[in-house]
């Protein structure tokens, strides 16, 4: 297993929701689960403990969602020849340096401008409610997290064995931040609302971030970033 691919994994995860379409609307999508009126929320007048409870039922919803792609690709791709695997991480590399130009606004991908998601329906059991949310996130595909997604997904394909780790390490990436908004709802929507003017630089970040990723793949050379600390360790025991 490589470190350096489950932490780009987890770095995916954080970008993705940090992205302009996904940051802004998360504390009132929080609260909505939570039962948590706009006003109250203002007010900081609402019960905290159920608030971060379905934080963590929705990000439960979600990881499970991604935990089982993760099985299935690793099922499917894990059993290919070596051979293979190289095509794989080629193929791999070039859609991610895709996904990274798309987000840049280079090139078009026409079935990441539309969103496609499952409608999820709300119960009278709030947590159920709420984990039900986050497992049909899980299968929405907007403009901004589906180029990040489709990218961790490419990369787990070109390396079946580590699929599982990849969408776990993603999960965790995006679920976090979750969990510290809705431990902290009120601070992090006002973190969130003064957030503007650093949001216009997250798609030259996030673009430049997977066309390196992909590059890197490709030229099957990801391997070399877990060695950047090679050098370090001969000097220390010199």
């Amino acid at each position: 297993m490589s470190e350096i691919t489950i932490f780009i994994a987890f770095v995916a995860g954080v970008l993705s929701f940090a992205s302009p379409c996904i940051l802004p609307l998360v504390p009132a999508f929080i609260a909505y689960m939570s039962g948590v009126s706009a006003d109250n929320l203002k007010s900081k007048n609402y019960n905290r403990s159920a608030v971060f409870l379905n934080s963590l039922f929705f990000v439960f919803g979600f990881s499970a969602v991604f935990s089982i792609l993760g099985v299935l690709i690793g099922t499917v791709f894990s059993g290919v020849a070596y051979d293979f695997r190289i095509w794989l991480g080629r193929i791999g590399g070039l859609v991610v340096i895709a996904f990274g130009l798309y987000i840049l606004g280079f090139i078009k991908i026409p079935f990441l401008d539309k969103e496609h998601k499952i409608r999820a329906k709300a119960t009278k059991y709030r947590y159920l409610t709420s984990f039900i949310f986050g497992a049909a996130f899980a299968a929405g595909w907007t403009p901004c997290i589906g180029a990040i997604l489709g990218a961790v997904l490419a990369l787990a394909i070109a390396q079946p064995l580590d699929a599982s780790y990849l969408l776990i390490s993603y999960s965790l990436g995006l679920g976090m931040p979750f969990l510290l908004v809705g431990l902290f709802t009120g601070r992090a929507s006002e973190l969130i609302k003064n957030s503007g003017n650093i949001m216009k630089y997250f798609n030259v970040l996030a673009g430049i971030f997977l066309i390196m990723i992909g590059f890197l793949v490709f030229t099957n050379q990801l391997s070399a970033f877990a060695n950047l600390a090679l050098p370090a360790g001969i000097l220390s025991k010199g």
